[in-house]
């Protein structure tokens, strides 16, 4: 909420109950499955409760579901009519689970009353009961395993949305979390999430912390568009039709109504704005966006790879050649993360060994024992690596695992920081590390191991942004990722 508030529009310039109902009962009538109310806040309508009885008329005509999105202050009370009457979906607003942090956030009390809805919904045991929480980073990035662990008992599907630009919300893309990060944060705590199944059209990318009873989601509209899929219309409080929530053209039906068009006549202009529906949002440059984040279905992988090499040698003067340290004193420091994976390819009789014997040796446990010393070498790349900074590391993940059809030891290594610089020769050194120590300890099983495919498969973080390798669909990475 701006410091000053929004303004109100003015009601006769609002749509009327009656308007709203001839709207809805149109788009059924064309195929329209859906309808959810948002705002502003559709509570403050002194006639909700009888525009949401209205709408529900429609269920069995075509209409299949009735949704609500609110912040959830005045619901509570509103709830159990508003469910008789057909609502069988809610979308609550809220960016925080600190009552605190909600008042400044919000520029209100009222962190109980919110909470209580969300309680209520789920005891009228609504279809869906969802929480639309917008993360920002440095305000409210650190709630993000809270919000999971909100999921345990509660029968809720936590949608993290990334910050998005608007007018008047201040938008830096600093702020932004990319949902990828998000993932990492929480798998980190959690392990790793259950990827459930999206509808065709779902603008979400959902999972689920194992056993949890809620779910949580991803509304990617920065980092991975849905645009291609996305099918949502939106029409606005005084009556204009918007095919794209960052779009700039409206074309208002409440005008045509007024002029007593006939539905004919109205459906033409809608069918008219559908198709000019764009196959990406049009958000502007001018915000401030990179163009790393501005990802769409016809962008390749290839291409954003290109994009992110500059094909120049960081490391070395482009004028002497001369090898020099990359100085990263002016660099702003940010979350990264970097992702790297290799494999080692054993002869089949000293596969078929390592894998009887339980991949014990006389020197421990095989994969365990590389597992730590992938993680030691990552601490210690800067002393490996010449030109490489030290750095203070949040996290290091090394998973080593075995594949019979390739015969072979795969590797994989997460490697987090928040800082100057990115992560990528850590887990590659994690890595490389690893699968030596494979090798090391199986070597007199077989001298004739390969250590091949070591590459970055992932980098999220820095100037660059999201970054991920094309090689990233074969059948070992999918294992892991």
């Amino acid at each position: 909420m701006p410091e000053g508030g929004v303004p109100l529009s003015a009601a006769g310039s609002l749509l009327t109950t009656t308007e709203i109902l001839r709207l809805a009962q149109l788009f059924v009538s064309q195929g329209v499955k859906k309808i959810r109310l948002t705002g502003g806040e559709p509570t403050v309508r002194p006639d909700i409760l009888a525009l949401v009885e209205g709408l529900g008329r429609l269920k069995g005509k075509g209409l299949e579901s009735l949704a609500m999105t609110s912040n959830g202050i005045a619901l509570k009370r509103k709830l159990p009519q508003l469910v008789a009457s057909g609502l069988d979906t809610l979308n609550v607003s809220l960016d925080t689970l600190d009552p605190h942090l909600f008042e400044i956030m919000t520029r209100r009390r009222g962190f109980h009353r919110v909470t209580e809805a969300i309680d209520e919904a789920i005891r009228l045991n609504m279809k869906h009961v969802k929480i639309n929480t917008v993360v920002m980073r440095g305000v409210n990035d650190a709630e993000v395993l809270n919000f999971a662990a909100y999921t345990k008992d509660r029968r809720v599907n936590v949608r993290f949305i990334e910050y998005m630009p608007f007018d008047g919300n201040q938008w830096n893309r600093q702020k932004l979390v990319p949902f990828k990060e998000l993932i990492g944060r929480i798998e980190a705590m959690y392990g790793r999430l259950d990827r459930l199944t999206d509808t065709a059209n779902d603008t979400t990318k959902h999972y689920k912390v194992p056993g949890y009873q809620g779910k949580l989601g991803f509304i990617t509209s920065m980092t991975d568009h849905f645009c291609g899929t996305c099918n949502r219309l939106r029409i606005t409080a005084d009556g204009s039709i918007k095919v794209c929530l960052f779009g700039n053209t409206e074309v208002s039906l409440r005008d045509l109504i007024r002029k007593e068009s006939t539905d004919e006549e109205i459906v033409q202009v809608i069918s008219m704005a559908v198709k000019k529906k764009k196959k990406q949002h049009a958000v502007k440059q001018s915000v401030g966006i990179p163009s790393y984040l501005l990802q769409t279905e016809n962008v390749s992988v290839g291409q954003q790879r290109r994009a992110y090499s500059q094909a120049r040698l960081t490391h070395t003067d482009e004028e002497t050649g001369e090898a020099r340290m990359v100085s990263v004193t002016e660099k702003a420091s940010t979350f990264r993360e970097a992702k790297a994976m290799g494999r080692i390819v054993i002869p089949q009789e000293a596969y078929d060994l390592l894998k009887k014997n339980e991949m014990h040796t006389a020197k421990g446990n095989v994969l365990t024992v590389a597992q730590i010393a992938g993680i030691g070498a990552a601490k210690s790349t800067w002393q490996l690596i010449p030109l490489c900074h030290p750095l203070l590391l949040g996290l290091i993940e090394v998973r080593l695992w075995l594949d019979d059809e390739r015969r072979s030891v795969e590797c994989r290594s997460r490697v987090q920081t928040s800082g100057k610089t990115g992560v990528e020769m850590e887990a590659l050194t994690a890595t490389s590390v690893a699968l030596l120590t494979v090798y090391d300890m199986c070597k007199a099983a077989s001298k004739e191991m390969r250590i091949e495919g070591i590459r970055v498969v992932e980098k999220t973080g820095g100037k660059s942004g999201f970054w991920q390798s094309n090689e990233n669909d074969d059948e070992g990475v999918q294992q892991e990722n």
